[in-house]
């Protein structure tokens, strides 16, 4: 019987195995698993060095580096040397190991011989070398001290010799800042964005804090709109000097680069470009945790006096001219971090990155809106003062405000030519016959009295209650009155012209109140482009939907170019279809530019 089995069974043959299974067998790799990959093992059974790599890797691998020659597959050996270097550093737990993983992976890509015997895109090795490279420096470069950083110029030990590192200052230079403490985001995950957006290539993802360099009126007006807490998107790039030589005398030379995601995407390594590493999600995601600038929300509702950030314009990338921006201005209660899925998604779309630079614009929500209007458009006026002062930049004279819902209101006003209309509201005697102190006089004189802003060419309006919001009436607005504090001087400037009903944003925006009938009568000004995104629940006829705050009724405008429908509650920012919309809208604002 066993001679009959035997003779069934042939020495070479196939067995049927699943397709996932043998897929998951082809893509393998050390990154994923405590195995090299199939390219790797093929390398050592070729040469008979499996039971050896097992049995005295530090032995193996030095001479594996020793006998590199030009013969027999040279780029085969330099990604073998790569991946068994980074096994072994994950099985003995040594840094040094990490770092010549990286420095074999970096010779497999530049090898001009890999280069001609396949075309680089179609090896399959390539991304893996790639993210070996990266893992590698990322590990092999961690810091043990905090005072010591992950980029700083030093020499680390290698297990055949070591590896010195050296930067030029100017790397480390983005716009008229300081890239300062640099943090790996290769072992974050990142929670409440939609979508990560990552484009695979070399280089260790960072985010980076910022300094301001040097002085002069420019300097101190970028710096005072860019938050401490700011997370610039970089790339970290070790470029090695005649590195096959290098390893092989056990003396190698690294240059450090830092690219910042927004001015570079691609570097040229012999003769070669590779796409960077990028993960602007991520580092997005990392600078919203817990910043106090970003969570004004709540607070800055119940606290009218509460302080905001500078004039309240926050600009999250420094001035680049050329550039058109997009002023994003939340909704009562809300807070700027509620744009961070469309901030995330105009940031990744290549079409829209270059060409836009993202502000936003934070506020007391609960003060009137005419005062927090005043000081949007005042903040508008002052940044383009203070960046363009010679007025040669025609971006700074297109840009686009979005507002949500209460931050809609304020939009408009920013396209308005209000004339006497909100004055009248509360005085039937003219503004300048009216005797008032010149501080108080100046005040509402800001507040009361809007002219289309020569800034903006385009505007949006997201779930705005252009007619005012059916929850605020009754017990609701009253409750909400109580909770509220306004800042002194707002209310004692209001209590001396008999308008303190005009306090609260809340009464502002009641159904019927004279500043909600007033703006709702007031036509935009010829020459802006005016779109809205309305928010609706539920499927149907949309005319006598709502959003579970601002009815369709009072979100809908005549005469504008686009009006988009959304199914969605009112927080609508991080809906796709909306999201889908600001990008179309933002691509129109180009295409008129042309």
């Amino acid at each position: 019987m066993l001679v009959t089995l035997t003779a069934c069974a042939t020495p070479v043959g196939v067995t049927r195995e699943h397709p996932k299974l043998l897929y998951r067998s082809l893509t393998r790799s050390v990154l994923s698993d405590d195995r090299p990959s199939a390219f790797t093992e093929q390398f050592l059974r070729r040469h008979g060095l499996e039971e050896r790599y097992e049995q005295e890797p530090d032995k193996l691998l030095d001479e594996l580096r020793r006998t590199q020659t030009s013969r027999d597959r040279d780029h085969d050996r330099l990604f073998a040397l790569a991946e068994l270097y980074f096994l072994h550093g994950g099985r003995a737990q040594k840094r040094e190991c990490y770092l010549a993983a990286a420095l074999y992976a970096y010779a497999f890509l530049v090898s001009g011989e890999r280069r001609g015997a396949v075309a680089p895109q179609a090896d399959p090795r390539v991304p893996l070398a790639a993210d070996l490279y990266n893992v590698g420096l990322t590990l092999g470069l961690t810091v043990t001290h905090p005072d010591e950083g992950i980029l700083a110029d030093r020499t680390l030990s290698l297990p055949f010799g070591e590896l010195e590192l050296r930067h030029d200052p100017e790397q480390f230079r983005w716009g008229s800042y300081r890239l300062t403490r640099f943090i790996p985001l290769t072992e974050y995950k990142i929670r409440g964005l939609r979508n990560r957006y990552r484009q695979p290539g070399i280089g260790v993802p960072l985010a980076a804090e910022v300094a301001p360099m040097g002085s002069g009126p420019l300097v101190e007006a970028a710096s005072k709109r860019v938050p401490p807490t700011i997370k610039v998107p970089v790339t970290a790039f070790v470029r090695f000097d005649n590195i096959l030589q290098a390893v092989a005398d056990g003396h190698v030379r690294g240059t450090i680069e830092v690219h910042a995601a927004d001015e570079a995407t691609t570097v040229e390594v012999a003769g070669v470009t590779l796409p960077l590493e990028l993960d602007t999600t991520t580092s997005l995601a990392y600078m919203l945790e817990g910043t106090p600038v970003w969570d004004t929300g709540i607070a800055g509702f119940l606290r009218g006096d509460r302080p905001v950030f500078g004039d309240g314009l926050v600009m999250l990338h420094p001035y680049r001219a050329g550039r058109i921006p997009v002023v994003l201005v939340h909704g009562t209660a809300s807070r700027p971090a509620s744009w961070a899925d469309i901030i995330n998604e105009v940031q990744n779309d290549p079409s829209l990155r270059t060409r836009f630079q993202l502000w936003l614009f934070t506020y007391n929500s609960s003060n009137p809106i005419l005062v927090s209007a005043g000081r949007l458009r005042d903040a508008l006026r002052s940044v383009t003062r203070d960046l363009d002062p010679e007025d040669r930049d025609a971006a700074l004279r297109r840009m686009v405000v979005m507002g949500h819902s209460q931050g809609g209101l304020l939009t408009r006003l920013m396209v308005t030519d209000s004339g006497t209309r909100f004055w009248d509201n509360v005085s039937p005697v003219a503004f300048d016959e009216v005797k008032l102190p010149p501080a108080t006089r100046d005040a509402l004189r800001r507040a009361m009295f809007f002219e289309r802003s020569p800034l903006v060419s385009r505007v949006v309006f997201m779930a705005t209650p252009h007619r005012g919001s059916f929850r605020m009436t009754g017990f609701v607005l009253g409750i909400m009155r109580r909770l509220v504090t306004l800042p002194l001087t707002l209310a004692k400037d209001f209590a001396q012209i008999g308008a303190l009903k005009m306090l609260t944003a809340l009464d502002n925006m009641r159904p019927g109140d004279p500043f909600v009938r007033s703006l709702s009568a007031s036509p935009l000004a010829p020459g802006v482009t005016a779109h809205s995104i309305v928010a609706v629940e539920g499927a149907g006829d949309v005319l006598d939907r709502n959003d579970g705050l601002v009815a369709y009724r009072s979100a809908h405008l005549d005469g504008i170019a686009s009006e988009k429908i959304v199914r969605s509650s009112h927080s609508m920012q991080s809906n796709p279809d909306t999201i889908l919309e600001v990008r179309r809208i933002l691509s129109a604002h180009l295409d008129a530019q042309r």
